[in-house]
């Protein structure tokens, strides 16, 4: 993909956006790396908190990227996953973002960007996270000049809500794979770890009503570990907390975000939350809470709840686990071609398949964003 180190030419500029939660940096991330290694493309990260440049450097020991800290607004957090505001922090810094011919970002708050009177820069949009969940098809997808998508499925599902066409979509494959951790020992033992990971969407979520009864539901299998790690953009819900030596509970961390428990747990737990994707990067049981008794079958919304066993009562989780592994081999051909039409894994790294799809889009459309 280099292009000759002895041209002399204006580099390739792009701006990734990192004003969102730190868990979207990920996705993003393995493809600007990439795109730095090139000698003829400047890659700078604007970013909305130090906390999020901080992490971002963490990525690049080489310090290849150009990170720059955007104006917050007053009064502001600067967390990881409680940054400043977006939309505030778009508009308050539209005139540095602007000069940036090409704009890459995960979220799709930065569409109101091309609502700006004289806003040319082409916004590309590489679509975080592979789930099911209808709340992930946003209105404002349809701004984007770009739209990289993980798997088919993700694309048939923008094309046919009016949000992309057939022309300015890509599958590109799930990048965030390429920064995965190591699986971890989490508990002193060697029993069986469960992730537990629900979802913040509260009309969905398992947490809101049952997340209390479902702790305390594995404080009572001693011969499991359980990892309870919500969604780092959950708030509200019950305030749980565990002294059990099987249960362990993170509201936010590193390790939430980073593949760690994914990686690290023998059986999901949860409900629509699309890290179901990442744990099925090996296929492994999985879990499902059906605990409001939903009539799930007739909704997109839980079409991963066909690759494992769904249950309606809290008490049915100690069952379920003891079964899990019989039942697994009944589960895995499904796991395997859900995943691949979700995530496209390819010899190929998603990295360089972002990358690619980002300089050829650039190529075409020279001279359209003008700076």
């Amino acid at each position: 993909m280099s292009t000759d180190p002895g041209q002399s030419v204006a580099p390739t500029r792009i701006a990734f956006l990192a004003i969102a939660q730190a868990h979207q940096f990920l996705h993003w991330l393995p493809a600007a790396l990439r795109l730095a290694r090139e000698p003829s493309v400047e890659v700078t990260v604007l970013a909305s908190s130090q906390a999020g440049l901080d992490f971002i450097r963490s990525y690049d020991p080489e310090g290849r990227l150009k990170l720059k800290r955007l104006r917050a607004p007053s009064r502001s957090p600067d967390g990881l996953f409680k940054p400043p505001g977006r939309r505030l922090t778009l508009l308050l810094n539209q005139h540095i973002i602007r000069r940036y011919p090409t704009i890459v970002t995960t979220e799709t708050t930065s569409g109101h960007l091309k609502l700006i009177p004289g806003f040319r820069s082409r916004l590309i949009h590489l679509k975080h996270g592979a789930g099911d969940r209808e709340g992930g098809y946003n209105p404002k997808h349809r701004f984007a000049d770009l739209t990289l998508v993980n798997g088919p499925k993700d694309k048939e599902r923008l094309i046919a809500r009016g949000l992309a066409t057939a022309e300015n979509c890509e599958v590109v494959g799930y990048a965030k794979f390429e920064l995965a951790r190591a699986p971890e020992r989490i508990f002193p033992n060697d029993n069986p770890v469960a992730f537990y990971n629900p979802h913040f969407d509260a009309k969905l979520s398992s947490w809101f009503r049952h997340g209390k009864a479902l702790v305390r539901q594995m404080e009572a299998i001693p011969d499991w570990n359980f990892i309870v790690a919500p969604h780092v953009k959950l708030k509200g819900g019950p305030i749980v907390r565990s002294s059990s030596p099987n249960v362990l509970i993170d509201r936010g961390s590193i390790r939430s975000i980073d593949m760690t428990y994914t990686e690290s747990a023998n059986v999901y737990v949860g409900d629509i939350s699309s890290q179901v994707y990442e744990f099925l990067r090996r296929p492994r049981p999985c879990i499902f809470l059906n605990l409001d008794h939903i009539d799930w079958r007739s909704s997109e919304n839980y079409l991963h709840w066909r690759l494992g066993t769904v249950i309606e009562h809290v008490e049915e989780l100690g069952p379920a686990l003891a079964a899990a592994e019989e039942r697994q081999p009944g589960y895995e051909q499904l796991q395997r071609d859900l995943t691949a039409k979700s995530l496209d894994p390819s010899p190929v790294p998603a990295s360089e398949r972002q990358a690619r799809a980002i300089l050829d889009f650039i190529a075409r459309t020279q001279g359209e964003a003008r700076h």
